[in-house]
């Protein structure tokens, strides 16, 4: 085992032999290793001169060899240890260590007086209009020109020191005061080397150390170091970052049945994205249909549809159409939104292309539209129209016989239809897993009864999940644009009530909004209480109406019910009575009830009306 940096170094001359530092003449040996160590270290190279030469007396070699030895290290790209390689330069000049234990303390003024200011501004003006972690920081030396700091001359909006400055904040401070633990780590040694030869560089991905309360954690980074003008421009990532990024994209891909296509007509090549291959059924390694293929699956009746794309096209439009094609020996609807980008005289140089599998969404368009030909055909007939209504009723809002399973959460759900077929409501449910690993549970009512309220119920309900899926999850705003929804098109405003909440499986908490609907029944304990309710007024009743959120955990046997007015509300009864029929019905059921029993045991007040009963516990 080597006994001292420099006998490390000697020990790596040994082994590698054929270092091209070691053939050069030995002036010029000299001359590189010198320079090598004069840029790492941040002193001059009449300096790094004299103390090899003093290091060569002292040991009883020449000045050449302890070159070698130091351009053994600096040049070879072996992979050495930060800490080794630091020493060897620390011996090689022990009186200039690399880095300064107790640097004076400069104001801000000197560390903007360490750039060019014309430089700093327009680094500042570009890191703050851009996204992600940056920062600018410039070298702070010495009278004698060594660097012993760097000053933060720019950074981002989202960079963060470990004492919780931010932004703005940041800019004038020294890096030592503002991140002690980066002092002589692999990051400052790469700054100044980057200084040095002004070569951009890359380094990790290494340790981090955070603090979050009293926890100290090590986040993986990596840091691209790049020399700009007088300074160093850096950008931190997680290497796991972009990995996440992707994974999201692929997954509301999947979602959402939508892949993208890029066609670059000067060099002829087509890229797809993994959900474009799915939706045409076909495998990566065969690439992506040329033109002619991909028309030959077209639907000759969806002509007219092409010839009016390529026309828009032309004009220079965006193209948003759908049409029909034969894929997999099945026709599949599909809604493809084409833009280019052009040169300056209006001809496409790259075509870009979203396509969506709505088959499913078609389909179901379809069956409503056939249901309501029939309802038109049957008017006469109240019988024929109440069956067609309920079967409406049926296709809009499937009610599972058993337990739904979701992410950390048991769901069951019960519809108590009114005794009177034609009195076909508006109460819905919605229990569905999103994307992030949370669970969207929600219930509602629309006002009135028959045709009118099934519809604005399947408005409600389509849309929620539609909207879960590509704009937001927070139930208030989901609750907002369900107000919009409501209030948007015709001069008959529809009202409804519902109360919608996301649920975090990994501590089990429930966040959740209400618009004008009975509050939510908890069973914790044998204790059974109604969840306060926050604000949110009817939907459809207020233009720009305000939605409030509350929070409640649940615990492992809790019980949360929630349910439609037709359970609790009766105009010859008090409504208290109501809520206590179906607090006794809870209580009866025990602490530990079969959701699927608990839901049958209820009884409507209102047999005029529709009921929906939804139960969950954490799984």
């Amino acid at each position: 085992m080597a006994n001292s940096p420099h006998d490390y170094l000697r020990r790596l001359a040994e082994l590698d032999a054929s270092i091209a530092g070691a053939q050069l003449p030995a002036d010029a040996l000299l001359e590189r290793a010198a320079g090598l160590i004069a840029g790492r270290v941040g002193c001059r190279v009449s300096e790094a001169h004299t103390q090899i030469s003093r290091i060569a007396q002292a040991q009883g070699c020449s000045a050449q060899e302890i070159a070698g030895d130091v351009l053994s290290t600096l040049e070879s790209g072996l992979p050495l240890d930060a800490r080794v390689v630091r020493a060897a330069i620390e011996e090689v000049l022990p009186d200039r260590p690399l880095v300064q234990q107790q640097p004076a303390e400069p104001g801000r003024a000197e560390v903007e007086m360490s750039a060019d200011n014309g430089w700093v501004r327009t680094t500042q003006q570009v890191l703050a209009a851009v996204g992600g972690n940056h920062t600018a920081v410039t070298p702070v030396c010495d009278p004698d020109g060594r660097i012993r700091d760097f000053g933060i001359v720019a950074v981002s909006q989202s960079v963060v020191d470990p004492s919780g400055r931010r932004g703005d904040e940041l800019i004038g401070c020294l890096v030592s005061e503002a991140d002690p633990g980066l002092v002589g780590g692999p990051i400052w040694l790469a700054w100044q080397e980057t200084l040095a030869d002004r070569t951009p560089r890359r380094v990790g991905p290494l340790p981090y150390e955070r603090t979050f309360g009293e926890a100290t954690i090590a986040v993986p980074v990596v840091v691209q170091i790049h020399p700009v003008g007088p300074g160093l421009v850096n950008t931190w990532t997680r290497p796991d970052d972009q990995s996440r990024l992707s994974d999201r994209i692929a997954q509301t891909e999947r979602l959402s049945r939508l892949g993208w296509g890029e066609w670059d007509l000067l060099s002829g090549e087509v890229v797809w994205s993994d959900e474009m291959y799915r939706i045409y059924e076909r495998e990566p390694a065969d690439g992506p249909l040329s033109g002619q293929q991909s028309r030959a699956l077209w639907l000759a009746e969806d002509e007219p549809i092409h010839q009016q794309g390529a026309i828009a096209f032309g004009r220079g439009d965006t193209v948003d159409m759908t049409y029909r094609a034969r894929i997999g020996g099945r026709t599949k609807h599909l809604r493809c939104v084409v833009d280019a980008v052009r040169d300056t005289t209006g001809r496409p140089i790259k075509v870009f292309g979203v396509i969506q599998d709505v088959t499913a969404q078609e389909i179901n368009r379809a069956d409503l539209a056939r249901i309501e030909l029939q309802l038109h055909e049957h008017r006469l007939s109240l019988r024929a129209r109440d069956e067609l209504a309920a079967q409406l009723q049926h296709i809009i809002l499937p009610i599972p016989d058993g337990i739904i399973e979701l992410p950390g959460l048991h769901a069951a759900v019960r519809y108590l239809p009114a005794e009177q077929a034609s009195r076909v409501g508006g109460d819905w449910y919605h229990a569905a897993a999103l994307g992030d690993g949370h669970v969207l549970i929600a219930i509602g009512d629309a006002a009135g009864h028959g045709i009118q309220a099934a519809t604005t119920m399947a408005r409600l309900r389509h849309a929620l999940a539609a909207l879960s899926i590509t704009t937001t999850t927070d139930p208030a705003k989901l609750l907002s644009f369900l107000n919009r929804l409501l209030r948007a098109g015709d001069h008959n405003i529809a009202t409804a009530t519902a109360v919608i909440a996301r649920y975090h499986p990994i501590d089990r908490t429930l966040v959740w909004a209400q618009a004008g609907h009975p509050p939510p029944l908890l069973s914790h304990e044998g204790s059974i209480t109604a969840l306060n309710r926050p604000r949110g007024p009817l939907l459809g009743a207020l233009p720009e109406p305000v939605y409030d959120t509350a929070t409640v955990r649940l615990n492992q046997s809790d019980v949360l019910l929630l349910y439609t007015d037709g359970l609790v509300e009766h105009r010859e009864q008090p409504l208290a009575d109501g809520f206590a029929a179906a607090i006794q019905t809870l209580r009866d059921a025990g602490e530990d009830p079969s959701l699927t029993d608990l839901v049958g045991r209820f009884r409507r007040a209102n047999a005029e009306d529709d009921t929906c009963i939804m139960a969950v516990r954490p799984a």
